[in-house]
């Protein structure tokens, strides 16, 4: 019974992928139709939802690298982040905010492919001279100044964690599958 429910809602998860890629199959073929009827203005129309409907896809499997939350915490997931990474050179990114009723919160960014990224690997390695030290999460190095947490997987995706208890954060942040993240969007 059991492996049955578990086949039966697997199937259903891979037609809620498939139907979202033959939307973005769909969308691209009505593209090229308009193109060919020399409806360029609904063409580039096309082009631009398919855009975006790639983009949520690409958002929505960053996302599924974002931490839990904590046992007694909440996790509030931030869906506007990518509106502005596009008047920063674009890119993708997610975050969430966790929270413990009563106590204490502290966010997790995670952005990928933006060009404002690579200059982070410069701050990272001079962390000293800014007064930051370096924490090892698994293999990953992180600089950690005052109450924010800065990392750079695969010299492209930015992981900051901010606002909160640094030991707390930094066992957060344990959680995310590093080696994974890094052939993200590959």
């Amino acid at each position: 019974m059991i492996r049955h429910v578990l086949l039966s809602a697997s199937l259903m998860m891979g037609a809620a992928s498939a139907a979202r890629a033959d939307e973005v199959t769909d969308t691209l073929n009505s593209a090229i139709t308009a193109y060919e009827d020399g409806d360029i203005k609904y063409a580039l129309e096309e082009l631009d939802y398919a855009k975006q409907i790639l983009s949520a896809m690409k958002t929505d499997a960053l996302s599924g690298f974002l931490p839990d939350a904590p046992e007694g915490w909440s996790r509030e997931m931030d869906t506007d982040m990518n509106a502005g990474l596009a008047m920063m050179g674009g890119g993708t990114g997610t975050g969430a905010d966790y929270s413990k009723p009563g106590e204490e919160s502290f966010s997790i960014t995670l952005m990928a492919d933006n060009p404002m990224v690579g200059a982070m690997a410069g701050m990272l390695g001079n962390a000293s001279a800014i007064g930051a030290k370096i924490e090892r999460v698994g293999r990953q190095k992180m600089m950690v100044q005052n109450d924010e947490i800065t990392g750079l997987v695969d010299n492209r995706i930015l992981v900051k964690a901010k606002g909160g208890n640094v030991e707390m954060m930094l066992s957060v942040l344990e959680t995310i599958d590093y080696r994974a993240l890094t052939d993200f969007g590959r």
